[in-house]
Protein backbone atom coordinates (compact mmCIF):
# COMPACT_ATOMS: atom_id res chain seq x y z
CA UNK A 1 0.00 0.00 0.00
CA UNK A 2 2.51 2.43 1.01
CA UNK A 3 4.23 1.79 -3.05
CA UNK A 4 0.82 3.40 -4.17
CA UNK A 5 1.83 6.63 -2.54
CA UNK A 6 -0.51 5.93 0.38
CA UNK A 7 0.77 6.50 3.77
CA UNK A 8 -0.40 3.88 6.04
CA UNK A 9 -2.57 4.60 8.69
CA UNK A 10 -0.25 4.54 11.99
CA UNK A 11 -2.19 3.90 15.16
CA UNK A 12 -2.57 6.25 18.22
CA UNK A 13 -1.47 3.75 20.60
CA UNK A 14 2.62 3.94 19.04
CA UNK A 15 4.13 5.84 21.61
CA UNK A 16 2.50 4.53 24.37
CA UNK A 17 6.24 3.63 26.05
CA UNK A 18 6.81 7.14 25.63
CA UNK A 19 4.00 8.49 27.92
CA UNK A 20 3.89 6.23 30.45
CA UNK A 21 7.74 5.63 31.06
CA UNK A 22 9.30 8.72 30.51
CA UNK A 23 6.97 10.79 32.69
CA UNK A 24 7.51 8.22 35.58
CA UNK A 25 11.44 8.39 35.65
CA UNK A 26 11.01 12.13 35.53
CA UNK A 27 8.66 12.10 38.56
CA UNK A 28 11.69 9.63 40.08
CA UNK A 29 14.19 11.95 39.41
CA UNK A 30 12.00 14.87 40.89
CA UNK A 31 11.16 12.38 43.77
CA UNK A 32 14.77 12.15 44.77
CA UNK A 33 15.97 15.55 44.63
CA UNK A 34 12.22 16.60 47.05
CA UNK A 35 13.87 13.85 49.04
CA UNK A 36 17.67 15.70 49.13
CA UNK A 37 15.72 19.10 50.68
CA UNK A 38 13.45 16.91 52.67
CA UNK A 39 12.89 17.86 56.15
CA UNK A 40 12.86 14.57 57.17
CA UNK A 41 16.67 13.73 55.86
CA UNK A 42 18.27 14.12 59.27
CA UNK A 43 16.26 11.66 60.99
CA UNK A 44 15.81 8.98 58.52
CA UNK A 45 19.67 10.03 56.08
CA UNK A 46 19.30 11.13 53.05
CA UNK A 47 19.92 7.76 51.32
CA UNK A 48 16.67 6.67 52.24
CA UNK A 49 14.58 9.66 52.32
CA UNK A 50 15.44 10.72 48.74
CA UNK A 51 14.60 6.67 47.79
CA UNK A 52 11.69 6.84 49.01
CA UNK A 53 10.31 10.11 47.92
CA UNK A 54 11.78 8.73 44.18
CA UNK A 55 9.81 5.32 44.71
CA UNK A 56 6.68 6.99 45.50
CA UNK A 57 6.63 9.95 42.77
CA UNK A 58 7.68 7.09 40.39
CA UNK A 59 4.65 5.27 41.68
CA UNK A 60 2.07 7.59 41.68
CA UNK A 61 2.77 8.99 38.25
CA UNK A 62 3.44 5.42 36.72
CA UNK A 63 0.22 4.47 38.13
CA UNK A 64 -1.63 7.50 36.75
CA UNK A 65 0.03 7.94 33.04
CA UNK A 66 -1.04 3.89 32.99
CA UNK A 67 -4.65 4.99 33.59
CA UNK A 68 -4.78 7.72 30.85
CA UNK A 69 -3.10 5.55 28.57
CA UNK A 70 -6.42 2.87 29.67
CA UNK A 71 -8.95 4.92 29.11
CA UNK A 72 -7.18 6.76 26.12
CA UNK A 73 -7.48 2.90 24.87
CA UNK A 74 -10.81 2.98 26.16
CA UNK A 75 -12.25 5.31 24.73
CA UNK A 76 -10.43 5.29 21.23
CA UNK A 77 -9.28 9.17 21.71
CA UNK A 78 -6.20 10.95 20.44
CA UNK A 79 -3.49 10.69 23.26
CA UNK A 80 -3.82 14.83 23.80
CA UNK A 81 -6.95 14.14 24.84
CA UNK A 82 -7.31 16.34 28.80
CA UNK A 83 -10.53 14.49 29.39
CA UNK A 84 -8.49 10.93 29.26
CA UNK A 85 -6.01 12.72 31.70
CA UNK A 86 -9.26 14.18 33.92
CA UNK A 87 -10.90 10.46 33.96
CA UNK A 88 -7.36 8.74 34.87
CA UNK A 89 -6.72 11.17 37.62
CA UNK A 90 -9.86 10.75 38.90
CA UNK A 91 -9.85 6.92 39.05
CA UNK A 92 -6.07 6.74 39.97
CA UNK A 93 -6.29 8.93 42.99
CA UNK A 94 -9.72 6.87 44.10
CA UNK A 95 -7.82 3.73 44.58
CA UNK A 96 -4.47 5.47 45.84
CA UNK A 97 -6.42 7.47 48.04
CA UNK A 98 -8.55 4.14 49.13
CA UNK A 99 -5.55 2.57 49.85
CA UNK A 100 -3.83 5.69 52.22
CA UNK A 101 -6.90 6.50 53.99
CA UNK A 102 -10.50 5.43 53.60
CA UNK A 103 -13.11 6.53 51.73
CA UNK A 104 -12.81 10.15 52.44
CA UNK A 105 -9.07 9.81 51.05
CA UNK A 106 -10.34 8.52 47.89
CA UNK A 107 -12.86 11.68 47.52
CA UNK A 108 -9.90 13.77 48.29
CA UNK A 109 -7.51 12.49 46.05
CA UNK A 110 -9.43 11.44 43.34
CA UNK A 111 -10.29 15.27 42.97
CA UNK A 112 -6.52 16.18 43.40
CA UNK A 113 -5.32 13.99 40.58
CA UNK A 114 -8.13 14.65 38.55
CA UNK A 115 -7.23 18.39 39.22
CA UNK A 116 -3.43 18.05 39.05
CA UNK A 117 -3.30 15.76 36.54
CA UNK A 118 -5.05 17.62 33.71
CA UNK A 119 -3.07 20.77 34.68
CA UNK A 120 -0.01 19.33 34.13
CA UNK A 121 -0.93 18.09 30.83
CA UNK A 122 -2.32 20.59 29.66
CA UNK A 123 0.92 22.72 30.57
CA UNK A 124 2.58 19.88 28.86
CA UNK A 125 0.50 20.31 25.54
CA UNK A 126 1.42 23.99 25.61
CA UNK A 127 5.51 24.02 26.07
CA UNK A 128 5.39 20.61 23.95
CA UNK A 129 6.02 22.78 20.68
CA UNK A 130 7.98 25.83 22.23
CA UNK A 131 10.80 23.47 23.65
CA UNK A 132 10.28 21.42 20.35
CA UNK A 133 11.32 24.87 18.32
CA UNK A 134 13.29 26.12 20.83
CA UNK A 135 15.85 22.89 20.54
CA UNK A 136 15.61 22.78 17.08
CA UNK A 137 17.27 26.53 16.81
CA UNK A 138 19.35 25.33 19.33
CA UNK A 139 20.59 22.63 17.20
CA UNK A 140 20.77 24.54 13.64
CA UNK A 141 22.87 27.17 15.31
CA UNK A 142 24.95 24.46 16.61
CA UNK A 143 25.51 23.27 12.66
CA UNK A 144 25.69 26.77 11.61
CA UNK A 145 29.12 27.59 13.54
CA UNK A 146 30.11 29.37 10.43
CA UNK A 147 27.46 31.64 10.80
CA UNK A 148 28.23 33.72 14.27
CA UNK A 149 26.37 36.28 13.30
CA UNK A 150 23.15 33.97 13.97
CA UNK A 151 24.50 32.30 17.34
CA UNK A 152 21.43 32.32 19.76
CA UNK A 153 25.02 32.85 22.33
CA UNK A 154 26.72 36.46 21.22
CA UNK A 155 28.92 38.45 23.60
CA UNK A 156 28.53 42.07 23.66
CA UNK A 157 31.42 44.11 22.21
CA UNK A 158 32.69 45.30 25.36
CA UNK A 159 32.94 41.81 26.79
CA UNK A 160 36.93 40.63 27.68
CA UNK A 161 36.20 37.09 26.33
CA UNK A 162 36.15 37.27 22.19
CA UNK A 163 35.27 34.48 19.92
CA UNK A 164 38.19 34.46 17.40
CA UNK A 165 37.48 33.50 13.47
CA UNK A 166 40.02 31.26 11.77
CA UNK A 167 42.47 34.85 10.60
CA UNK A 168 42.40 36.18 14.30
CA UNK A 169 43.10 33.22 15.76
CA UNK A 170 46.04 32.53 13.21
CA UNK A 171 47.16 36.59 14.19
CA UNK A 172 47.00 36.20 17.63
CA UNK A 173 49.18 32.65 18.08
CA UNK A 174 51.74 34.78 15.85
CA UNK A 175 52.01 37.17 18.27
CA UNK A 176 52.00 34.98 21.10
CA UNK A 177 55.14 33.11 19.39
CA UNK A 178 57.11 36.49 18.98
CA UNK A 179 56.42 37.48 22.69
CA UNK A 180 57.37 34.38 23.68
CA UNK A 181 60.57 34.46 21.53
CA UNK A 182 61.60 37.87 22.78
CA UNK A 183 60.77 36.97 26.57
CA UNK A 184 63.08 34.00 26.47
CA UNK A 185 65.63 36.28 24.10
CA UNK A 186 65.37 38.64 27.32
CA UNK A 187 65.78 36.08 30.04
CA UNK A 188 68.65 34.79 27.62
CA UNK A 189 70.30 38.30 28.20
CA UNK A 190 69.83 38.43 32.22
CA UNK A 191 71.55 35.52 33.06
CA UNK A 192 74.64 36.56 30.60
CA UNK A 193 75.28 39.88 32.05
Amino acid sequence: MASDGIAPKTSSSEGWKERIIIPTIMAGIVGGGAGLVSKHRKSHGLANISATYAANFAIVTGCYCGAREFVRASRASEPGDLINSAIGGFGTGAILGRLQGGQIGAIRYSVIFAVVGTTVDYATLRLKPILQSYSESIFENSENSQQKTDSWLRLPEWSPIQVLDEEALAEKRAQEQQFYAQRALGNLNKEES
